[in-house]
């Protein structure tokens, strides 16, 4: 079985076929928060520590850690910023990260202090990014998401998808980079856009395993991109992407309904021993249509039906 090594300074998570499934927390990223983005900037970082104690409180196995503020600030050096929050993280948590960067000279400036064995997110198919970042990976021994896009975009064809990451892979074993440490994001599609996409990237993650033997992630989020009550979708989702064989996923570990149904995907694909991790989590939890639960149950007033607020139209909320 392949096994994908991440650690940080003192401990260590094995992304795998017959392993927990790997929530790696998203919230570390100015992409699409212009607040966040707007304090990164400025040297603030309450947001980012409050985010990192969130996502290990929820769960999270590990934290992607982003410093892409360009959309706010394009005279911004990505590097250095990068690095900051890095070592912010690495001080708060000892949770292995991903560091998530597209650009090589702060990919290498991260990669110089990250501590332990981080997971580099990402490279693509295309080869002046394989040529840039792929020596990289190679230097420092780690592990690398390899996203299946390439020179030519983002195909909406799963075979050509497919191709992308065999090439990706052949292009990683001449630089003596092993398929246990490739990670492949074979790219989900918005399911509102897309009808197929759910079958699609299900099918994918069975040939990547079968085919490749490579563990794979995805950005969660995007099979719901522009729907309403996101979070139901991405909560039916993961599972059936676990059931195919997906090994780990870019989320938002702090949403309850998603992280409940990655934990029973576990205990249903026994990667839950005795169903531990479930029975430590949700022992107290009162059975629906219980007096506690009732108790629990916010009041509607007359009789008429509480209206919630508007879902977020951003990806990654």
């Amino acid at each position: 079985m392949t096994r994908t090594i991440v650690a940080s300074a003192s401990r260590e998570v094995v992304i795998g076929f017959n392993q927990p499934f790997c929530v790696i927390g998203e919230r570390i990223n100015p992409t699409g928060r212009k607040i966040l983005a707007a304090e990164m900037v400025a040297g603030n970082f309450e947001t980012v520590t409050r985010d990192v104690l969130a996502q290990v409180a929820a769960g999270a196995t590990m934290l992607d850690v982003n410093a892409g503020v360009t959309a706010v600030d394009p005279n911004v050096s990505e590097p250095p910023l990068l690095v900051e929050t890095i070592r912010l993280v690495q001080s708060l948590t000892d949770l292995p990260i991903s560091i998530d960067s597209s650009v090589s000279p702060a990919l290498s400036a991260a990669l110089a202090v990250a501590k332990g064995r981080p997971l580099v997110n990402s490279v693509t198919g295309e080869v002046e990014k394989l040529e840039a970042i792929l020596p990289l990976v190679k230097k420092y021994d780690v592990p690398v998401v390899a996203i299946s896009n390439d020179e030519t975009g983002i195909s909406e064809d799963p075979d050509v998808r497919f191709e992308v990451a065999r090439r990706i892979v052949r292009h990683a074993a001449d630089y003596g980079i092993s398929a246990a440490d490739i990670v492949v994001d074979p790219l989900v599609m918005p399911i509102g856009a897309m009808g197929t996409a759910g079958r699609q990237v299900f099918a994918l993650v069975r040939r990547l395993r079968e085919e490749l033997g490579v563990n794979t992630t995805c950005g969660a989020s995007n099979i719901s991109f522009g729907l309403p009550h996101r979070h139901a979708v991405n909560a039916a989702f993961l599972p059936m992407a676990i059931a195919a064989g997906m090994t780990s996923a870019i989320m938002n570990p702090c949403r309850p309904q998603e992280m409940e149904a990655v934990r029973a995907a576990n205990v249903l694909m026994g990667n839950d021993p005795s169903c531990g991790e479930w029975i430590r989590h949700y022992r107290d939890v009162a059975p629906a249509g219980s007096a506690s639960a009732a108790a629990a149950a916010p009041a509607t007033g007359g009789g008429g039906r509480r209206r919630g607020g508007r879902e977020g139209r951003r990806a990654a909320s």
